[in-house]
């Protein structure tokens, strides 16, 4: 995959992100609707390659109003990886070097690739984890809207510590699908599914669509380096 076309498939999926969040404002407070509604004029003009780079360099410096309003990022870490990835994205247009920019781009896929081993090293030296107590907590006192069956899945210590392990023994080997293609697109395929089924039983949608679009950055980066 060449450096342009992971750029420009990032900047489209990362933007299709942004849309999919941008709906939950439109009928929240009116400062909100603003803001997402030019967060939404801009992601569309980036799709369509209209005055590229300038409306992506709209949508970073967008992004530091959407801080102050919600005085960070405000849903926690698919939040701050969309931020990383778009300033990634904008800084890397910017750049006068192809040199300096693929180092910035190679630098989104770098972070990407330590998101899931940092993930999968604070769950393994907690003793919850180990243990599946903390998954079996995740089950029973999740605060979405879930069945009665899936929390039922706590009343299943066993399973719950053997899915809890395979979670976080993925996450840890996760650097190592790197050392061939078909490896890191098994890795991204388990890891894409992984984010999906969290969607779909406890409405972390959001991690699904942020960490999806920043795949062609880890897809390039590893073709660059191997």
């Amino acid at each position: 995959m060449t450096f342009e076309i992971a750029s420009r498939l990032t900047e489209i999926f990362l933007c299709l992100a942004f849309l999919q969040q941008g709906v939950e404002h439109l009928r929240r407070f009116r400062d909100e609707r603003r803001l997402f509604l030019a967060r939404s004029a801009l992601c569309l003009l980036v799709i369509s390659g209209v005055g590229a780079p300038w409306p992506l360099v709209g949508l970073a410096l967008l992004s530091l109003a959407t801080l102050v309003r919600f005085q960070g990022p405000y849903n926690g870490g698919s939040d701050r990886m969309g931020l990383l990835a778009l300033w990634c994205l904008a800084i890397s247009h910017l750049l006068p070097t192809q040199a300096w920019r693929e180092v910035v781009f190679g630098y989104l896929g770098a972070q990407l690739t330590l998101s899931y081993f940092i993930s999968g090293w604070v769950k393994i030296v907690n003793p919850d984890w180990r243990a599946g107590i903390a998954l079996q907590q995740v089950f029973r006192f999740s605060a979405y809207p879930v069945s009665e069956g899936l929390r039922r899945w706590a009343d299943r210590p066993r399973v719950l510590r053997m899915m809890s392990w395979a979670v976080m023994l993925f996450e840890l080997a996760f650097p190592l699908t790197l050392v061939s293609q078909a490896s890191l697109a098994a890795g991204l395929t388990v890891a894409a599914l992984f984010h999906l089924a969290n969607a779909c039983l406890f409405g972390l949608n959001r991690f699904f669509w942020t960490w999806v679009a920043t795949y062609p950055a880890i897809l390039w980066l590893q073709d660059r380096l191997f």
